[in-house]
């Protein structure tokens, strides 16, 4: 259950996205993340994932691996399309009861369950082929201007790389006290729900146990090492916009400015749906 996160992981190989700057990399992911947005037609969607995918084959992340992080939303993902389906008011499609399916709720549940995978895709894509001390390095260089009204960058940018990093680690913890307490006799399986939240207990104590744990693991070996912030310390490979990056870059933007045209030449009608009447 826990092993098919894989946001906050990184999977180590030899591919131009590994190679990459961070930072071309993170303002990808935020770019990526807003053109999903922005696009509200099925060519745009369509062009969104064709742009996806071949951003995953140049990765050379295994596409069975990356699509097994949506099983961690998969609950979110259908609570979503569930909402959508029901409560969007327009052309009736189905009813039943007192439940409607309308024209324009199943487009709107298609839409977001579509957004809402690519998102994640995308943001696992990014932690698939950064590793978190590059990740801290582009989320500082990139916050730098900040700097300027005594915003404290390093640590921010620090907190959210060992958060980002501890997903996969508390995950994986969470999983093998699962295993200890299922081997115990715990029923984490069972459809009563009383039961169900009391069999939670013996399993967040020992996690939130462990995690302190490691929290004031971290902070003792980061005092043993005179760690003090950011102030006056100097970088053993400092970023260096390449000519790969730029030429990413380029394409990153022609990306967005394709995505604004989708938008501007489409009509509201987020998926051909003219099968279904």
């Amino acid at each position: 259950m826990f092993k098919s996160i894989t946001l906050g992981q990184y999977y180590q190989t030899d591919s131009i996205l590994h190679r990459l700057d961070p930072r071309v990399k993170l303002s990808a992911t935020l770019l990526y993340i807003v053109a999903l947005f922005v696009v509200n037609s099925f060519p745009g969607y369509l062009f969104a994932g064709i742009f996806l995918v071949c951003m995953i084959r140049l990765s050379h992340v295994p596409f069975s691996y990356m699509v097994r992080g949506m099983k961690a939303i998969l609950f979110l993902l259908l609570l979503t399309m569930t909402f959508n389906l029901f409560l969007t008011p327009g052309e009736p499609l189905v009813q039943f009861w007192k439940l409607t399916i309308t024209r324009e709720g199943l487009s709107t549940a298609i839409m977001m369950a579509v957004r809402l995978s690519f998102l994640v895709i995308g943001s696992s894509l990014m932690t698939l082929t950064t590793t978190p001390t590059q990740l801290t390095d582009a989320m500082e260089a990139m916050m730098n201007p900040f700097k300027r009204i005594h915003m404290p960058v390093h640590e921010i940018a620090m907190m959210m790389s060992i958060a980002l990093r501890f997903i996969p680690i508390l995950m994986e913890e969470t999983d093998k006290i699962m295993k200890a307490q299922m081997a115990r006799g715990a029923d984490f399986d069972s459809k009563n729900l009383m039961k169900k939240i009391q069999s939670m207990i013996p399993l967040l104590v020992p996690l939130f146990v462990s995690a302190f744990r490691r929290a004031n693991d971290l902070a003792m070996a980061m005092e043993a090492r005179c760690y003090r912030g950011g102030e006056g310390r100097t970088k053993m490979k400092p970023l260096v916009y390449q000519g790969r990056d730029r030429i990413a870059y380029v394409i990153l933007f022609a990306f967005f400015a394709a995505c604004i045209a989708f938008r501007a030449t489409s009509h509201m009608v987020p998926f051909p749906l003219g099968a279904l009447s």
